[in-house]
C-alpha cells in the first residue's frame, strides 16, 4: 500500500494523548492520515493529516465505526479486545497504546483472559482499570508503531 493511502485509525476516547500525540509525529514524518474516533469531541492537533470523526454516544459506536471504516493494510489503536478482535478477523493491524500487537495467533487468549477479568470484577473479587501510562509504555508502544507502519507501508 503505498504511503499516500495509508490510515492510522484511534479509539481516541480511550487512547492517551502521549499515544495520540506518537502517531502525529510518525504521521508528519512519513505522510499518513491519522484519524481520531470518539464518542465525544476531543482535541485534535491542528494539523492537516489529522481528522476527527465524533460518532453518535451509545455503546460501541466509535467501535462499529472502526470496524466498518478501517481496511486490510492500516492500523487501528486502541485498548478494547473485542473490538481488535473484529478488526483482526476483518484482516486490519491492531495495537495497543502500550505496544501489545493483537494478531491471530494471541487474540483467543487475550479475549479468554479479559472475560475472566471482567467476571472477576463482576464478583467484587478484582478492583478495575490499568496502571499510569509509563514512559516505559511510551517507548514500548513507539517501538511497536514503528515496526508495524514499517510493515504496512511496503
Amino acid at each position: 500500500m503505498s504511503e499516500r493511502g495509508m490510515r492510522v485509525w484511534i479509539d481516541a476516547d480511550a487512547c492517551p494523548r502521549l499515544a495520540r500525540d506518537q502517531v502525529v509525529k510518525f504521521a508528519l514524518k512519513r505522510g499518513f492520515e491519522v484519524v481520531l474516533v470518539a464518542g465525544q469531541a476531543v482535541a485534535r492537533p491542528n494539523f492537516a493529516c489529522v481528522k476527527l470523526v465524533v460518532v453518535p454516544s451509545g455503546p460501541d459506536a466509535a467501535d462499529d465505526h472502526l470496524v466498518e471504516h478501517a481496511v486490510p493494510g492500516e492500523l487501528v489503536i486502541c485498548s478494547d479486545i473485542p473490538l481488535a478482535d473484529r478488526l483482526i478477523k476483518k484482516g486490519v493491524a491492531a495495537l495497543d497504546p502500550r505496544g501489545r500487537e493483537f494478531d491471530e495467533r494471541n487474540m483467543g487468549d487475550k479475549l479468554a483472559t479479559r472475560n475472566l477479568f471482567a467476571d472477576l470484577r463482576e464478583q467484587g473479587q478484582m478492583g478495575g482499570g490499568q496502571a499510569a501510562y509509563s514512559d516505559k509504555d511510551r517507548q514500548a508502544f513507539a517501538n511497536s508503531l514503528d515496526r508495524i507502519l514499517t510493515r504496512l507501508m511496503k
